[in-house]
């Protein structure tokens, strides 16, 4: 019994001696005995310690789980819970089959252009457009350019032409006024490592008073056939011509130039033929457009300042050609700038209509920030000189007013480029009056924007809107006076108050 006692004790040795239990003296004791009971011994203590067993778990043997899977209770379990597997799985594909088909459809996109992706922006007078003449001065201000959302640029003319007299024409060549070749490369890789698309303006008589010499166009359209095919060699991205009217008279020179144009077309990117025409009715503009066959025309379709007329002409160009022929600007190199020919009040409702209507806005250098062309002798236009930005900063009121002015330009443009409805969105007019106009763009699903104007410069209108396109309310997100008709705020279309030269843009949400 003793053995067994010492097999089942296990020795725990004390090391260390708690001092509170060192041996105590007689004189320590409560009782003086040397030898009390109450003595402590530090040394070797014997503690019993129980043997615990560990418990191992062991799982069923394959022949044990073989005979237990057998049995007619685990045989109709697994059909049960193969069943119900397979039923779960038929009814989400029956469910994702459901949502799909009930889904609305999105509507394919339409196939658009380089030309029709953004505003374009055409620069006749290189030299009065950056601080540093010629073509130099042009590729510094790319950056500025990319910033305002600016898909392509008409530049020139560039090459050597004498007023009316076409022996001194020279389609092929940079005038030393400009630059040289190897500029015009520099800035054309620049343009296009910002995605900018550069057009070369080639009126052979620029300076003069007949856009192709009057007298003298079948020799001059050779030189043109010959000088195309040349400048789309050099990298530029399509030809403009002013008085294109002119030259469509002969179909058999005008048919050659356009083939020497489609002819450098690839599956990467068209080139493009613009046309300049005087003409200011919709109806003329519609038969030169489609006479001629260029891919955009600019016209003076727009001048008017009548909410009816201007719906009139957006209308009928709009039902008759697609978005992509269809090219809508105010002033142009010849007829000048859009402050000068709307008057400063009205440039920014200019701008917002320009960049709403459904097709390519084409704006001159300088009216983002409301430019007025100057008058020299004998009451000739001369090309104003470009106002840059001093600092990121206004430092006075005509700095605070260009910064104000170019901020709202690039809000506007930069929803031109992003928004699906403002890029190919269908147009339908909602509301016209001889001082008011207001437009719906929408795309599919895509959220829509209302674009409502009042040209008045002295009354107020009041737009009760009411169209199964339109809800009730719409958010404000753009505005020309931002005092009266803050961004951000919602308004009740049934009570739309525009103040005089105001104009708005609103968004309201797809529903189906």
């Amino acid at each position: 019994m003793a053995k067994d006692d010492e097999v089942g004790m296990k020795d725990v040795e004390l090391n260390e001696v708690d001092p509170e239990k060192q041996p105590m003296t007689a004189g320590e004791t409560g009782n003086g005995d040397a030898s009390s009971p109450v003595t402590e011994k530090n040394g070797i203590v014997k503690v019993k310690m129980t043997d615990e067993k560990e418990t191992k778990f062991t799982g069923l043997s394959k022949e044990e789980l073989l005979k237990v899977a057998g049995t007619p209770g685990w045989v109709r379990a697994r059909w049960a819970l193969l069943i119900l597997f397979w039923l779960g799985w038929v009814g989400m594909l029956a469910g994702a089959i459901v949502i799909i088909v009930q889904a609305p459809r999105c509507k394919p996109l339409p196939e658009m252009n380089w030309w029709n992706n953004g505003p374009m922006y055409q620069i006749g007078a290189i030299n009065s457009f950056a601080e540093i003449p010629g073509l130099k001065g042009l590729e510094a201000k790319i950056n500025a350019l990319s910033a305002l959302k600016m898909k392509s640029l008409v530049v020139g003319p560039i090459h050597v032409s004498t007023a009316n007299k076409p022996e001194q024409l020279n389609l092929e060549a940079v005038s030393s006024n400009f630059g040289s070749l190897e500029e015009l490369k520099q800035f054309v890789a620049a343009a296009h490592k910002k995605s900018i698309s550069v057009v070369l303006d080639l009126t052979p008589n620029y300076n003069g008073l007949q856009p192709f010499f009057e007298g003298h166009l079948i020799p001059v359209a050779e030189k043109l056939k010959n000088a195309t095919a040349y400048w789309l060699k050099q990298g530029v991205d399509g030809i403009l011509l002013y008085g294109v009217e002119h030259i469509a008279i002969s179909p058999l020179i005008w048919n050659s130039i356009k083939d020497t144009i489609r002819s450098y077309n690839d599956d990467e990117k068209k080139k493009v033929l613009i046309g300049v025409t005087e003409e200011t009715s919709p109806e003329a503009v519609s038969i030169l457009l489609n006479r001629t066959g260029v891919d955009l025309l600019l016209s003076g379709v727009l001048r008017s300042r009548s909410g009816t007329a201007l719906a009139e002409v957006v209308e009928s160009l709009n039902s008759i050609h697609t978005q992509t022929q269809l090219a809508w600007n105010i002033g142009d190199r010849v007829k000048g700038h859009l402050a000068s020919l709307v008057g400063s009040v009205d440039v920014k409702l200019s701008q917002l209509l320009l960049l709403t209507l459904p097709g390519t806005a084409v704006f001159n250098y300088g009216d983002e920030i409301g430019l007025k062309d100057e008058v020299g002798d004998h009451k000739h236009m001369v090309y104003p000189v470009m106002v840059w930005p001093k600092s990121t900063e206004a430092i006075n009121e005509t700095e605070k007013e260009l910064s104000e002015r170019i901020s709202f330009f690039k809000t506007v443009t930069d929803l031109r480029s992003k928004e699906r409805s403002l890029l190919h969105g269908d147009y339908l007019t909602v509301y016209n009056s001889s001082s008011a106009l207001a437009y719906v763009r929408k795309w599919d699903q895509s959220e829509r924007f209302l674009v409502a104007f009042n040209w008045s410069p002295s009354e107020s209108v009041i737009l009760q809107l009411a169209h199964e396109e339109l809800p009730k309310e719409a958010t404000i997100v753009v505005s020309t006076d931002e005092g009266k008709l803050a961004p951000g705020h919602s308004v009740s279309l049934s009570q739309l108050e525009l103040g005089p030269d105001l104009g708005v843009m609103l968004k309201f949400p797809y529903t189906p």
